[in-house]
C-alpha cells in the first residue's frame, strides 16, 4: 500500500477512534468519520467494506498499544509482584478521573453488539481480553504460582468489573478497591508458594 493511502486509513482510525470511544459505534455515523478524517465517503469505502470493517479496524488499533500501557505501568511500578499488579488498577483509577474517560472500548463495543456474537468486533475484545490473561498467567507462572491460570482469571474479573462499576458510578475509588482486592489475590498466591515448600 502507497505511503498515502496508509496515512489516509491511519487517519480514519484515528477518527473513528476518537468518535467511537466518546460516542459509541451506534451513536456515529460513517459520514461523522469521513468528516472527522477530512476525507470523503467514497474515499472512506475505498479503505473499508462497511461499517462493521471500520468499527474492527478501532478495536485492533486500541489492542497492542493498550497492552503496552499495562506492561509498562506494571514495569514501573515500585515493590513486588503484589503492589505491581495494584498498580494496574490505581493508574486506571487515575486515567478515570480525566473528564473524557468513558471506560474500556471493548467492553463498551461488546454491549453494543451484543446480539451480534459473531461480529469481527466482538472476536477482536475477546482475544485482547485473553492477550492481557496470558500476559498475566506468564507474570505469575515466572513468579512460580502454582495456579497462575487461575489467579490471572481472578485478577481479569476484578478489572473488568471495575471498569463497569466506575462508568456506572463515575467514582474511580472501586477501581482502587478492585485494585487492593488483586494484591491481596497475589499476595495469598505468592505465600501459598512458600508454604507449599
Amino acid at each position: 500500500m502507497a505511503r498515502s493511502a496508509t496515512s489516509t486509513r491511519e487517519r480514519i482510525v484515528s477518527a473513528a477512534n476518537k468518535l467511537f470511544y466518546g460516542d459509541g459505534i451506534r451513536g456515529v455515523s460513517l459520514d461523522a468519520v469521513a468528516a472527522k478524517a477530512g476525507v470523503t465517503k467514497r474515499t472512506l469505502y475505498y479503505h473499508f467494506r462497511s461499517k462493521d470493517d471500520l468499527v474492527a479496524a478501532y478495536l485492533a488499533g486500541r489492542d497492542q498499544p493498550n497492552l503496552a500501557l499495562f506492561r509498562k505501568w506494571f514495569e514501573e511500578a515500585d515493590g513486588a509482584l503484589p503492589a505491581k499488579v495494584e498498580q494496574i488498577f490505581r493508574n486506571l483509577a487515575r486515567s478515570a478521573r480525566h473528564p473524557k474517560w468513558k471506560g474500556c472500548g471493548f467492553l463498551r463495543t461488546s454491549a453494543e453488539l451484543a446480539n451480534m456474537p459473531g461480529h469481527p468486533a466482538i472476536k477482536i475484545g475477546a482475544a485482547h481480553k485473553k492477550k492481557f490473561d496470558a500476559w498475566l498467567r506468564e507474570v505469575f507462572e515466572q513468579a512460580g504460582i502454582a495456579d497462575a491460570s487461575q489467579l490471572s482469571r481472578q485478577i481479569l474479573l476484578l478489572l473488568d468489573g471495575s471498569f463497569a462499576v466506575v462508568l456506572l458510578h463515575r467514582d474511580p475509588s472501586y477501581m482502587e478497591t478492585a485494585g487492593e482486592a488483586a494484591r491481596s489475590l497475589v499476595d495469598g498466591a505468592l505465600r501459598g508458594r512458600v508454604a507449599r515448600r
